[in-house]
């Protein structure tokens, strides 16, 4: 199959929404932008084969993956996202994965009213990589930023952690509702998606906000049963508590509110979201460095999340 029969066999399932003026099949999509009390919220990100996937992950995962990172990040924000382009790089074309692909970004896309609206298929020596660039909105001045927690604030975060490779990593649904839920209700300080680990992606809320530490609590950590039954399988098994810390791609969110406000928010979510997990893991406090507190008194927390460039970096493949 030649590159242009593939994109005409792609377009015919694209989902659409209201905004969409002129969508897949011209040089640029056009959209309608009719509200200027909204502010654009613009985003891009990719999973590589080798990195995020294997080339045995079913080709739906890939497509879910890919365009569920990007609408986490917007879940960060509190944005609406509106449309997305994709980019995909591969070796040659397999019509059959590539469509499988789509099939998993379209079925995603449809459940957020998230037109796909074109792209750009090229070639690359090996392997896959799927680029997700997506633009929604938000409310003017209303976008929840990682600079604005204090210190006394209480750090909640949703779901559980750890064990993401498992298989979380490629099915977890991106927290939208919850997001906007909580930017309406409550005065959120600071939110950021956990796309890098607890320590890792805590250490960039207190970095962006001049704040000089947080104290955990380690028996409030959510940790996922996964991590617990990976945790014994074999000696060089990562501990369960460490798993929770630091392992990437939970895509859960952290954030931080106001001390007064920390018993009503936990009350109103569990009516709201009865079946998902929100917890109060801890506070942020004027003592630099990032502490745990357990059964074995305060200790430092010096490991950090995952970082694609260092010796040790490790995707989830």
């Amino acid at each position: 199959m030649k590159e242009f029969e593939l994109i005409e066999r792609l377009i015919g399932g694209l989902p659409g929404n209201t905004q969409v003026v002129v969508g897949a099949g011209d040089d640029c999509a056009v959209l309608r932008w009719p509200d200027p009390a909204r502010e654009i919220v613009f985003k891009t990100d990719a999973v590589v084969e080798g990195v995020h996937f294997t080339s045995e992950t079913a080709p739906e995962r890939i497509g879910h993956k890919a365009l569920a990172r990007c609408l986490s990040d917007f879940a960060a924000m509190s944005a609406t996202p509106v449309a997305a382009v994709i980019t995909l790089a591969t070796k040659g074309i397999d019509a059959e994965r590539i469509e499988r692909i789509y099939t998993g970004i379209n079925a995603l896309a449809k459940r957020y009213a998230v037109a796909v609206v074109g792209g750009e298929t090229t070639s690359m020596p090996s392997g896959l990589l799927v680029n997700v660039a997506a633009i929604g909105s938000v409310e003017s001045g209303k976008a929840i930023l990682r600079s604005g927690a204090k210190v006394g604030d209480a750090l909640f975060v949703t779901g559980e952690l750890g064990g993401s490779i498992e298989g979380k990593h490629l099915d977890f649904e991106p927290r939208l509702a919850e997001a906007q839920w909580l930017a309406e209700n409550f005065h959120l300080r600071s939110m950021i998606d956990l796309s890098d680990g607890l320590a890792g992606d805590l250490r960039q809320i207190l970095k962006a906000s001049s704040v000089p530490g947080a104290e955990l609590l380690g028996s409030a950590l959510p940790i996922s049963r996964v991590a617990r039954i990976r945790a014994k399988q074999g000696d060089l098994a990562k501990p369960a508590m460490a798993a929770a810390l630091t392992d990437g791609e939970d895509f859960e969110l952290l954030f931080s509110v106001a001390p007064s406000n920390a018993v009503k928010l936990l009350d109103a979510w569990r009516v709201q979201f009865p079946k998902t997990k929100l917890s109060c893991i801890g506070r942020l406090v004027d003592r630099p460095g990032i502490w745990l507190r357990d059964a074995t008194g305060m200790r430092p927390v010096n490991a950090s999340g995952f970082d694609h460039f260092s010796d040790s970096g490790q995707g989830n493949p």
